[in-house]
Parts: C-alpha cells; sequence; structure tokens
C-alpha cells in the first residue's frame, strides 16, 4: 500500500551527476591530480562532508574540508544560475501528478544550499512536504539514514513509501529503508546489477515512472 513517494534529486529530477564529476575533476585537477571514473563511483550517493574529505584526501592541495566543499557548491550554484542545471524531460509532471495524489519527498546526497536553490529555481519546492539532505543524517547513502528521515518527515512508514532512484548507492539505500523501489537507471552512470535487483519497477524514462508511481498510489487510495 504506498501512501507517499520519495525522490532523489540528481539524476532523478535534474541532470546534474556529470557537473559534480565535473567539478570533482577540476578541483583535483587545479591541485595536479587526475581524478577518473573510479574516484566519481566511489562518491556519488555520498554525503556533501564525505566527498568533501575524500576528494580533499584525493586532491593532497592543503585544502579544509570545508573549503573543498564551498568551493564545489559554489560551482553548482553558478552552474544553475547560468541554466546549466535542467529538469530533466516528464521530471516536472511526475512531481506534480504524484503530489496531487499523495504527499511527497527529496531524499538527496545534494547538501542544503543546492536542493534549496535547485528546487526553488525551477518552481516545484512548494510541492515537497519534507526535504533531507544527508548532510543532515549521520550516514550517506548507500545507509538507509536519508530515506528513513524523509519517511518520518511525512509521517509514513518506509514500508509505505516509493522511492525514485537512478544509482547504485540511492537504489541500495532506499532498498535498506525498506521502501518500494522504483529505478530510473541513468544511462551515463548505469547502476550495478544489484543495486537494480533490489527495484520493483524499472523504466528508461519519467513517463513510465509516473503512471507506476500514479498506479500505486491510486491503488493505496483504495486499500
Amino acid at each position: 500500500m504506498a501512501e507517499a513517494v520519495v525522490f532523489d534529486m540528481d539524476g532523478v529530477l535534474v541532470e546534474s551527476e556529470h557537473l559534480w564529476e565535473g567539478l570533482w575533476t577540476a578541483f583535483a585537477a587545479d591541485r595536479g591530480k587526475q581524478w577518473g571514473p573510479e574516484q566519481t563511483r566511489s562518491c556519488q550517493g555520498m554525503s556533501a562532508p564525505e566527498w568533501a574529505a575524500f576528494l580533499t584526501d584525493f586532491a593532497q592541495g592543503g585544502d579544509s574540508a570545508e573549503d573543498t566543499e564551498r568551493t564545489v557548491v559554489d560551482g553548482m550554484i553558478k552552474a544553475l544560475e547560468d541554466g546549466e542545471i535542467d529538469l530533466l524531460s516528464g521530471a516536472r509532471e511526475m512531481v506534480t501528478e504524484a503530489a496531487a495524489l499523495g504527499p511527497i519527498a527529496l531524499a538527496s546526497s545534494a547538501p542544503r544550499r543546492v536542493i534549496d536553490a535547485v528546487l526553488a529555481h525551477h518552481g516545484v519546492d512548494h510541492h515537497f512536504k519534507a526535504t533531507v539532505s544527508s548532510a543532515e543524517v549521520p550516514r550517506g547513502k548507500p545507509s538507509p539514514d536519508v530515506y528513513l528521515a524523509a519517511a518520518q518527515k511525512l509521517g509514513v512508514p518506509a514500508a509505505r513509501c516509493l522511492a525514485v532512484e537512478d544509482s547504485s548507492n540511492g537504489l541500495r539505500a532506499a532498498a535498506a529503508a525498506g521502501m518500494t523501489v522504483v529505478a530510473i537507471p541513468n544511462p551515463t552512470y548505469p547502476p550495478a546489477e544489484d543495486a537494480l535487483a533490489g527495484a520493483a519497477y524499472a523504466a528508461d524514462n519519467h513517463d513510465n515512472v509516473r503512471r507506476y508511481l500514479l498506479s500505486q498510489l491510486k491503488e493505496g487510495d483504495r486499500a
């Protein structure tokens, strides 16, 4: 019985994973280090304090983790202001129509500053009853903390929440929280088979995911 939906943000609502990777790569390059796909995979799903510590250690440039995080997040905010962070096709309709049938939340690895800026910039912030950054919970994805916190804020048991994710660690986190996992596999950063195996439904476009979410929420209403 689905009563609510919890969405990831990067790769689910907006096309931004490549921007995070580009900023991590540039930060490391400025300090003489070569960032690659292995490092990106390690950081995907981490909270901002976690990836900032990883990047700081990797770059060995003498920065503090706080300064590293600020530099990268400033870059994301500039990218948003420059029109480089677009809603994915069908994401607005998916969010709007799901919110009309039940409460929705956001459970993102992005820092609070980026979450609030992205949702407000695209005019969808009012649809969300709760938003949680993994920086606000003890552990980032693949731990379930951010999803459990989102369910708690909604006042809905995690077992009655649908979770929409695109990446390996996000899918693992939602499954570990006990939610019904819906996958939109990221074509640029495809999730691992074990992570996809935990999804109840997977589709390569937002229209199909939207229809699935609506069907599950309507089933929950009837139950």
